[in-house]
């Protein structure tokens, strides 16, 4: 979650991930924290080599993985769930969103078909800037590639009550670069560095194998092993790490158009080992970010008569008790969504539209002391930072501060198994500031705004 420059007396080489030469100046060296399927013969196609094309993909693009967000987790998973807002806890649409928000849905999948594979690809373009006292400037600008898989189908006999599947999806991810801007440079005349958090990268893909079975036509239990691989780069070593999570859930139907779906997230602790040099002895240190725990809840309601489909959800994320996050100010959030769903030309032309809001987690320190003195400092797991850069790496290093988001989406049926999917996404531009006290003893204000637009396309094959 941290981006890395050494703040140290001397001058300094500018590039990409920038260093600083001489004796530290405080106890900081931190730079910029971030931050599926239903019973039938073998499909016509190569479904292992779709999956290791797909995956190879996936792992090629992981350094620049990204989406519109609710903190640093995505909105959604694949172009089917982002058109809809990212909710549908209690009816997922297709097998990713089944095996993303709830795997008891691998049950409930709509259609006739017996097996599903969903292909899909997010082009994420954020608009990031930053001010510092009189100093502002854009972060480098970059697009960003999403790529997802989810597959569903039957497990033995035709009709069987159990249905497994698979994921394998960005699912978290943040970053900002300011180097090459005024907010590379120093204090006025001084050598200590104007900000902390000039440059980061955080990034976070999954693999998740699921198990869904139908107890009746109205109940359905499920679970997801979720396998995390994140990567962090704080400015200087780039590194790596693995996390490990359930995903249990359980949808009920008290009737063929009423649907209910409750799921739970464990959390998923990462420790990124010599990643930053936080206390400024020369030596790095570890730095565990968890993904938080989260509890999901959703409703939804079929209008047959209009071939209208509406779902509302409900997600509580536990930021506030996860390491990392905890360590850097923020606090648990509640998202809110509502999702709508219309067959405008039956079995051929599906429209979405979804609305979500999450409550910005970055909280803000007014009248923080930043002041150089050893008295003002953050504990950061056992390690402590100078007030003033650990306030500026908290805002200017990983403004995931957005909280409201609407999108839109359709899929297209060429015949009974193909479909291509598009949606798009808008984040609303949302600042956030605070003010205090630099390094100096200086009154200044530090702030971030946000805003997010993505572009998604995918294909589903049935079989």
């Amino acid at each position: 979650m941290v981006g890395q420059e050494n703040w140290q007396h001397g001058q300094y080489r500018r590039g990409k991930k920038r260093r600083y030469d001489g004796e530290p100046i405080t106890a900081l060296q931190l730079g910029s924290v971030k931050m599926v399927t239903k019973a039938s013969s073998a499909p016509p196609f190569s479904f292992p080599r779709l999956t290791l094309t797909v995956a190879a993909v996936a792992l090629a693009v992981l350094p620049s993985v990204r989406g519109s967000t609710n903190g640093d987790d995505f909105l959604g998973v694949g172009a089917v769930s982002r058109s809809l807002g990212g909710n549908g806890s209690a009816a997922p649409q297709d097998a990713l969103s089944a095996v993303s928000l709830n795997p008891a849905g691998l049950s409930f999948l709509p259609g006739d078909a017996d097996s599903e594979a969903d292909v899909s690809i997010t082009i994420f373009v954020p608009d990031i800037s930053a001010t510092v006292g009189l100093l502002s400037a854009k972060s480098g600008a970059k697009t960003y590639l999403v790529p997802s898989l989810g597959v569903a189908r039957p497990l033995g006999r035709k009709n069987s009550p159990w249905q497994y599947g698979f994921g394998f999806y960005g699912l978290a991810g943040a970053g900002v670069n300011y180097n090459d801007s005024v907010l590379s440079g120093t204090l006025g005349a001084t050598p200590y560095p104007l900000v902390a958090g000039g440059y980061t990268q955080f990034e976070t893909i999954e693999l998740a194998p699921s198990l869904s079975y139908r107890i009746s036509s109205q109940l359905s239990l499920g679970a997801a092993i979720d396998l995390d691989y994140g990567r962090l780069d704080l400015g200087g070593p780039t590194r790596t790490g693995i996390g490990v999570g359930a995903q249990p859930g359980v949808i009920y139907r008290p009737s063929e158009d009423l649907y209910f779906g409750i799921s739970y997230l464990s959390p998923k602790p990462i420790t990124y080992k010599s990643v930053v040099d936080f206390s400024g002895n020369g030596k790095l240190d570890n730095l565990e970010l968890e993904a938080p725990q989260q509890w999901a809840f959703g409703a939804a309601l079929k209008i047959p008569s209009s071939s209208l489909l509406i779902m509302a959800d409900a997600r509580w994320v536990n930021w506030g008790g996860a390491p990392g996050y905890k360590d850097f100010g923020w606090q648990n959030a509640w998202v809110y969504g509502t999702g709508v769903q219309f067959d405008a030309i039956p079995k051929k032309l599906v429209l979405r539209a979804g609305y979500t809001f999450g409550g910005n987690p970055v909280t803000t320190d007014n009248g923080f002391n930043g002041t150089g003195t050893p008295a003002n400092v953050t504990d950061v797991q056992g390690n402590y930072v100078n007030n003033y850069y650990y306030q500026t790496f908290r805002i200017v290093g990983f403004p995931a501060i957005v909280e409201n988001h609407l999108s839109f989406g359709l899929s297209y049926t060429f015949d009974n198994r193909s479909s291509l999917e598009i949606g798009y996404t808008h984040s609303f531009k949302f600042t956030v500031s605070e003010h205090g006290l630099n390094v100096l003893g200086a009154p200044t204000t530090i702030s971030s705004t946000l805003s997010e637009d993505s572009y998604e396309v995918g294909y589903r094959y049935r079989f």
